[in-house]
Formats: structure tokens, C-alpha cells, sequence
């Protein structure tokens, strides 16, 4: 699943007509890299939810990604980044499924650690996370660290705990989404699983470049 349904708006006016999966960094359309990146390493179902100037997004797949194995859903109302990912599995049969922002540029060498990473996603009970060092974090990221690990368990990052921060990409179970209402952030649902131990964590050794302001897009 690629998320796709927020308002951009940390690109100002970049995203005042575009909706930010459809901008380009280097030339490439964040979106169409992001799908061409999974699609290579064998995932067989696209599932892209929208919101923000949903008939873009749509009127640019049908008219370049006619082939690739993607659904597309409106959300009339947005439902937030945990509601629009339970959302999503009313449209599918998988009970667990990979879910990645939309402002990641992912490249060639992030290829073997993925598919490291996904390779025994049907061993995940509740939720996989992707983390990053600070060193291998590239374009936007908060002056404090994420996450921390504890023998591969994520736990909430404390002030003297080496910075992991959030790559963009998890492997989430269906029934974490049990008895939650409609609308709600994924951050909630994260906040309960720590308290749980339920989320397993690895650490990407390649840099990942997160494209999530005006700044880091116009970089080089």
C-alpha cells in the first residue's frame, strides 16, 4: 500500500496544484519510482489510497501505469495515516500487507535490504518497521530520533539513545486495526503496540532519502 492521500503541505506552493506523489525528484515521478521499486522486487498488488486532488493521481495512472497491477481508492473523507491503512484491508484478502509513504526515493541500493526486510513478512504478528541511522537518514528529518532498539524490538527514543528515525515502511497486521474507530493516525496505534513489545524493528544499512518538505525535493 502507498499512501497518498495528504495534502503535501510541508512542499508549500509546490503542492498547491500537484499532490505531492507526483512530484519529481531527478527528473522521476516520486510515485512511479515508488511503484517501478516494489513492482521489481515481486510485490503483486498495488494498493494506493487518495485524497488531496485524487483525479491527478488517478488520470496519471491510467495514463501511464496502465499495466502495473494497481487499485486505487478515494477517501471522500481523509481518515488519517492508520484509518486509510484499515481502510485498505476491506479491499484486499491479505492479512498483512506492506504499507510505504509516497516521499521516499528509493534506489538501487536499498534493492537487497528490502527484499531482506519483506522476506519473512508472514512471520509478523502485529507490525515490522524500517528504521534508519541518523547517518543514513538523508533530506527531512526532526532533531530528535524516531525510535530506539532493544534486542530488535522497537521502544519510543529517549534523549541519550542513538537517533533511528522512521523510513517510510512497515509491514502491518489486520488485527492491529481491531475495534478502532474510523479516523485516527498510525502514531496511536504505534504508541499501543510499544507498550506491548509488538513491533520488530531492522535497521536499513543504506541511506534512505526522505522527500518530505520543499527543501529536501529541490536538493540535489
Amino acid at each position: 500500500m502507498i499512501l497518498c492521500a495528504g495534502f503535501g503541505s510541508r512542499m508549500l506552493n509546490l503542492t498547491s496544484s500537484t499532490p505531492k506523489p507526483l512530484l519529481k525528484y531527478k527528473n522521476k515521478v516520486l510515485l512511479k519510482n515508488t511503484i517501478d521499486f516494489f513492482t521489481n522486487i515481486g510485490c503483486d498488488e498495488i494498493l494506493i489510497n487518495t485524497h488531496y486532488l485524487h483525479h491527478k493521481i488517478k488520470e496519471y495512472l491510467d495514463k501511464n501505469l496502465k499495466k502495473y497491477p494497481i487499485k486505487i481508492f478515494n477517501e471522500k473523507t481523509i481518515l488519517g495515516t492508520g484509518g486509510g491503512v484499515k481502510n485498505i484491508f476491506n479491499h484486499t484478502k491479505r492479512n498483512k500487507i506492506c504499507v510505504v509513504n509516497s516521499d521516499i526515493f528509493w534506489t538501487k541500493t536499498n534493492k537487497s535490504h528490502i527484499e531482506y526486510f519483506l522476506s519473512n513478512y508472514q512471520e509478523v504478528s502485529h507490525c515490522k518497521m524500517l528504521l534508519s541511522k541518523d547517518i543514513n537518514f538523508v533530506g527531512l528529518k526532526k532533531e530528535n530520533g524516531d525510535f530506539n532498539l532493544k534486542k530488535n524490538i522497537v521502544v519510543n527514543w529517549k534523549s541519550k539513545n542513538e537517533k533511528l528515525y522512521y523510513s517510510g515502511l512497515q509491514i502491518v497486521s489486520k488485527k492491529i486495526f481491531n475495534n478502532r474507530k474510523k479516523i485516527f493516525s498510525m502514531n496511536e496505534i504505534w504508541t499501543k503496540l510499544i507498550k506491548k513489545q509488538q513491533i520488530k524493528g531492522y535497521v536499513i544499512p543504506s541511506k534512505i532519502r526522505h522527500l518530505g518538505d520543499k527543501k529536501s525535493i529541490l536538493e540535489n
